[in-house]
Parts: structure tokens; C-alpha cells; sequence
């Protein structure tokens, strides 16, 4: 098939309802007794192709380790920055997380977090 072809091509009229979901894997929580009412937590985010994450907060010092697959971040609506493996990102407590997705419409994306919290918070707060 050509690319000539391609071009000519409508666009679709329909897709889905949503972009899919992050998927969220808790690997690791560790309380901090050398700073009382904290705690550490890892996990590792899979943004599936299209991806695309609610505007959020983490209440929390995030720090953010990309595995493969590259991922776009915006923090209170400033410059978004593309970020590829071995790339790294901090989110603070005050941050609200504007936007976080997948770059690619055809590849996974994976990054590991590590998250510097109250203990018992939850690692992510909606924003409206």
C-alpha cells in the first residue's frame, strides 16, 4: 500500500468513549522512621498506547524514572518536556500534575515512581 493511498484516506469518525488507563503496580512501601508520619513508596506506571492521565496531584515528592517508551509531563500548566528511557522527572507536593500521557498512539509506555509521602495518603488526588 502506498502512502499516496493513506493520504486520501478519511479520517475516522468514531473511537474510543476514553483513552485506556494507566496501569498502576505497587512494588514497594517502606515507612521512614527518621522522619515520622512519612513514608516511602515505588511503583511502576504502564501507559498503554493513547494513554492519557486526569489532571492529578501526588501530595507528594515524585520522582520519576522512565524504563522504555517515551511519556509527555506538564506540571501547573507550564512546558510540557517528552521524556525517553532513562530520562527523569519531579513532581513536589505543591504540583498539580496537568499532563501526563503516553507519546506514542501505537507504543506501551513504562516508568518506575517513587513517591516521598504521608503515610496512608493515597499516591494520587483528582484535581477538578
Amino acid at each position: 500500500m502506498s502512502g499516496a493511498g493513506l493520504a486520501h484516506s478519511p479520517a475516522p469518525t468514531h473511537g474510543p468513549a476514553h483513552p485506556p488507563s494507566a496501569e498502576v503496580t505497587a512494588l514497594m512501601t517502606k515507612a521512614l522512621p527518621d522522619y515520622p508520619g512519612k513514608q516511602a513508596e515505588m511503583i511502576t506506571v504502564t501507559y498503554p498506547p493513547g494513554s492519557v492521565d486526569p489532571v492529578h496531584r501526588h501530595n507528594a515528592h515524585a520522582f520519576v524514572y522512565v524504563l522504555e517508551g517515551s511519556i509527555v509531563m506538564g506540571l501547573n500548566g507550564g512546558k510540557e518536556v517528552t521524556l525517553t528511557p532513562g530520562q527523569t522527572f519531579y513532581e513536589g507536593p505543591n504540583d498539580i500534575h496537568t499532563v501526563g500521557r503516553n507519546a506514542s498512539l501505537t507504543k506501551p509506555a513504562k516508568f518506575v515512581v517513587v513517591l516521598l509521602k504521608n503515610e496512608n495518603a493515597p499516591v494520587l488526588t483528582p484535581v477538578d
